[in-house]
């Protein structure tokens, strides 16, 4: 009866389990203009949070989140400054790159009639979609560029409450706890952020300037606003960098007179892919969060179709986090067997001790018949 119990209340708790995780989702989804500023402010908020604790040491606490804030943005608005610099360059030169995307888009056209056998129609047809998927890339850019700039006003207000009230947070979730329970996985939820964003903040550095030195070896024009963008654009694990590839290729192509300047580029970006993959990431990164490529993945997927790009960017620190949850969750914890990334622990065999028969026993055995 008691294994019947047991069984009973496992299945139970699993179901809560599952229909809280659907109505979070459910929510995610329905209000994510409300959850990702929230999800985004909580995990600066613990960045920013040992600077505040320094400074609290001679400052009201106010003032010390405050003086923190405006650092932060005053960093993040040199930044914005550097890159609207660099596309005010890039916007300088559009007039000579349209006359050249005009004259690839005539070679293409050449191609097309000539090795494919596409008629006008059909080129035009293909021309039209090509513009069409590329009109509503630039309507979602724009779309996200305006959800950016409500992230932006949004976020500092979010953290400023956050540190103000973070021990009333701490207080709520110890009242949540038994009394011989101790709030101890608060520590590794704040190592694993803090650990996760600074590293990431350091490897998009060493990207942006491995790109931009690359680039700019191989001569191409803008190489340190493609250098910039392709670093960013590593916060989106796996396919950023595919993706901040594609302008430097396409200006090897508008500016250059040979397609081994597109080539040079794919190869460079290939290059820093592999490092960051196998060295740079794992060695800076890799040991805080702890987190196998198939759960990154997944939890990438997932975070992309409920959330957006800020749901993949949030799913790894996400997934982190919530493998420090599991492992304090007694019926759970099995599960941070799939999401981790350390060596698997083998269980130790169980020694079989032979033992040699040298014939004694025999001779014994057989001196007591006799």
């Amino acid at each position: 009866m008691s294994q019947i119990k047991k069984t009973f209340d496992l299945l139970d708790y699993s179901y809560k389990i599952l229909v809280v995780i659907a109505l979070l989702i459910v929510l995610c989804i329905f209000a994510a203009d409300i959850i990702i500023p929230i999800c985004f402010s909580g995990i600066f908020a613990i960045v920013m949070l040992p600077a505040v604790k320094f400074l609290e040491r001679k400052l009201p606490t106010g003032l010390a989140i405050s003086l923190v804030l405006v650092v932060t943005l005053g960093v993040l608005v040199l930044f914005i400054w550097l890159i609207v610099n660099q596309i005010t360059s890039l916007v300088a030169d559009l007039p000579d790159l349209e006359a050249k995307f005009n004259l690839m888009e005539e070679n293409v056209t050449t191609f097309l009639r000539k090795y494919v056998g596409l008629n006008k129609a059909e080129r035009t047809q293909f021309f039209k979609s090509g513009i069409t998927n590329l009109s509503g890339y630039a309507t979602g850019l724009l779309a996200s560029t305006t959800n950016v700039i409500s992230l932006i006003i949004q976020i500092p207000i979010y953290i400023f409450l956050f540190l103000i009230y973070r021990d009333r947070f701490k207080a709520f979730f110890e009242s949540m706890l038994p009394s011989a329970e101790e709030f101890t996985w608060k520590k590794e939820v704040e190592k694993v952020i803090q650990g996760y964003i600074s590293g990431l903040l350091l490897v998009t550095l060493i990207i942006a300037v491995l790109n931009t030195v690359g680039l700019a070896l191989l001569g191409i024009e803008h190489a340190i606003f493609f250098g910039i963008l392709s670093g960013v654009l590593t916060v989106i694990p796996y396919v950023g960098i595919f993706i901040g590839a594609t302008l430097p290729v396409l200006m090897a192509l508008l500016t250059k007179d040979s397609i081994w300047y597109a080539g040079g580029v794919i190869a460079i970006f290939s290059t820093v892919q592999f490092l960051e993959g196998n060295f740079i990431t794992p060695r800076i990164t890799g040991s805080k969060v702890s987190i196998n490529a198939l759960a990154a993945i997944v939890a990438l997927l997932i975070g992309g179709k409920i959330l957006g790009i800020a749901g993949m960017i949030l799913a790894i620190p996400a997934l982190g986090v919530l493998k420090i949850l599991l492992s304090q969750t007694h019926y759970l914890k099995h599960f941070v067997i799939l999401i981790e990334d350390s060596p698997l622990v083998k269980k130790s065999e169980p020694e079989i001790v032979k033992i040699e028969d040298d014939g004694k026993e025999a001779k014994n055995l057989e001196s007591v018949n006799e």
